[in-house]
C-alpha cells in the first residue's frame, strides 16, 4: 500500500479557466473522457469542476450551459492536499467534505489529481471500485 499522495495521484491532470463556459468544459470533459476538471484563474487553482456540477448547478437550473462561466459553478471553498500527504490525509479529507476528486497542490502549483478510485485501487485492489477504476472506458 502507497502512503503518499504522489504515489497515487494522477499527474497533470486537465484545467480549465474559470472564464470559460460550461459548454466549453463539457466539451473538453467529453473529448478527453473524463468526468472533472480543475478550475484555474490566474492566481492559481480554485476548484474542481464535475459532470455531476454541470448538470446540478447549470442544466437543471435551467441555466444556458454557453454562457454560464465555469467559475459560476465551481464550489467556493478549495480543499486540497500536497504530494507529500500521506494517503490517509487525503481519504479522511475526502471523507469529511463529501469528495470524489482532490486536486494535489506544491505550493500554488497544481501537480496532480488525487480521486476516491485511485484510493481504492490502493488501498483493496480487488475491491470493486478498483475493478471499476482499472477498466477502459466504454465510449
Amino acid at each position: 500500500m502507497s502512503q503518499h499522495v504522489k504515489d497515487i495521484m494522477t499527474n497533470a491532470p486537465l484545467t480549465i479557466d474559470v472564464g470559460s463556459s460550461v459548454t466549453a468544459a463539457a466539451e473538453l470533459m467529453r473529448d478527453a473522457d473524463v468526468g472533472a476538471l480543475v478550475v484555474t484563474d490566474s492566481s492559481g487553482v480554485r476548484g474542481v469542476l464535475t459532470d455531476r456540477d454541470v448538470t446540478v448547478r447549470v442544466v437543471a437550473t435551467g441555466n444556458d450551459p454557453a454562457t454560464t462561466a465555469v467559475g459560476d459553478i465551481v464550489a467556493p471553498d478549495l480543499v486540497a492536499v500536497s504530494p507529500q500527504d500521506d494517503v490517509a490525509t487525503a481519504t479522511e479529507l475526502m471523507r469529511t467534505n463529501a469528495l470524489r476528486r482532490l486536486p494535489v497542490l506544491d505550493g500554488d502549483h497544481l501537480v496532480g489529481i488525487v480521486s476516491l478510485g485511485d484510493l481504492a485501487i490502493d488501498q483493496d485492489a480487488t475491491s470493486a471500485l478498483a475493478a471499476i477504476s482499472t477498466e477502459p472506458p466504454t465510449r
